[in-house]
């Protein structure tokens, strides 16, 4: 009896252990697994959708390089992609924690395991060697008969078979956690392997980074460096336009004195003293007649040229160099070689150079003068007489394909909003 005492103590020992081992497994490996996997889940979503925005930017950034002149827009991309990379790599880092800490749980749960089924085989080998110890004095048969009643004896027959299923059990129960433990270390292989691919990646995305960061840097070198030089271009063509507007009331003032010289009359007066008395310049019907009629057409006369948009108004302006200039008239982008017309009839009286080495003509209808500047040829001489839309040359067309024609009208010395003229 002593012996069957034993024998159940051990026995339940045995169980509380094993029910120990199988809730102390459970709350390690089932609980952080799933609270880890639904945190990983979503560092993945995230990471596509950033890997996706990077992409998109990879494509908008391809289309400036292509587009872009000043390389701001590159840059602003660079920006933007940089701070996209950033976040993917801060995605990276939370897998990687995530992973080390799955990677640690899951060696503990190891250790933990292999700590269990130690005890388990170190109690198992207890009950054998009490069973092995007590062989000579156990016989089923005889524990069974020696009893003092039938219930005594299915009683104990009951316990020998319950007790020998059991060890087959618990054998058993040994073999499963050892395959169990085999398993939980092929998934930690696998998870260190997941995370030298993730370390690697941080590394390459990283590495990228440091290239794009490069990259901002050369471009926004080279923006500078195309900003300076476009600076240098526009002062450099605000200068000459400068110089055209200066040329132009140069001219102008030239051909007032020559009509004023033209037009004087000289009176020879036989008074007292016998000086000669010289009247103010009157200019002839023809020029009064012709200036009343061009005057009379205000609002009315025809735009010297077919442009797209009007490049500058009339009126002082600050330029992006930072300076001030007078525009005295008005600036239309155009076509390529657009036609230049003359806006009503008149005389050419001066065919010029302008500053920048295009052509300019002027064109008198009485007091009233109309300046065209910067073509690219002319169709007429000095002192052509021309009529209202007749073909006066081209535009000039610059290196890179665009025009830009410069329209003038001044009553004369003083500049007109052409504005005002044209209809």
């Amino acid at each position: 009896m002593n012996c069957e005492l034993r024998g159940k103590s051990l026995e339940l020992r045995s169980l509380r252990r094993i029910v120990c081992v199988f809730l102390v497994l459970s709350s390690c490996l089932l609980l952080p697994s799933t609270a880890l996997a639904q945190s990983k889940k979503q560092l993945e979503k995230e990471r596509a959708q950033v890997e996706k925005e990077i992409k998109n930017l990879n494509n908008q950034l391809a289309k400036a390089k292509k587009n872009s002149k000043t390389g701001q827009q590159q840059i602003a991309l660079l920006d933007k992609k940089i701070g996209e990379r950033t976040k993917l790599i801060n995605n990276i880092n939370g897998q990687v924690n995530l992973l080390n800490m799955k990677v640690s749980a899951t060696e503990d749960s190891i250790a933990l395991m292999r700590g269990q089924i130690d005890s388990m085989k170190v109690e198992y080998g207890r009950v054998v060697r009490v069973l092995y110890r007590e062989r000579g004095n156990l016989d089923k048969l005889v524990l069974v008969l020696d009893t003092k009643s039938y219930n005594y004896a299915f009683l104990r027959t009951k316990y020998f078979r319950d007790y020998s299923r059991y060890r087959r059990r618990q054998a058993r129960l040994i073999g499963q956690k050892e395959q169990e433990l085999n398993d939980v270390g092929m998934e930690l292989k696998r998870q260190q392997k997941e995370q030298t691919t993730l370390l690697a990646e941080q590394k390459r995305q990283k590495e990228e980074l440091s290239r794009e960061h490069q990259q901002q840097q050369k471009s926004l070198k080279n923006s500078r460096q195309q900003e300076k030089n476009l600076q240098q271009q526009i002062a450099k063509k605000e200068k000459q336009k400068s110089q055209l507007q200066q040329q132009i009331q140069r001219i102008i003032n030239e051909e007032i004195a020559k009509a004023r010289a033209k037009n004087t009359a000289k009176t020879v007066s036989n008074g007292k003293g016998g000086g000669n008395v010289v009247s103010a310049p009157a200019p002839s019907a023809a020029e009064v007649a012709l200036s009343n009629d061009f005057a009379s057409n205000k609002g009315r006369l025809p735009w010297p040229v077919s442009y797209t948009k009007v490049g500058r108004e009339y009126g002082r302006y600050t330029h992006a160099s930072g300076g001030q200039n007078m525009n005295n008239g008005i600036e239309l982008v155009c076509a390529s070689g657009a036609a230049v017309k003359s806006v009503f009839n008149g005389t050419v009286t001066r065919v010029f150079t302008c500053p920048n080495g295009t052509k300019g003509v002027i064109v008198r209808h009485g007091e009233y003068m109309t300046v065209y500047a910067n073509m690219g040829s002319v169709a007429v001489r000095e002192g052509t007489k021309v009529a209202t839309g007749q073909n006066l040359g081209t535009v000039y067309t610059n290196s890179d394909g665009s025009a830009e024609f410069a329209f003038q009208l001044w009553k004369n010395t003083t500049s007109q909003n052409p504005r005002n003229w044209l209809r």
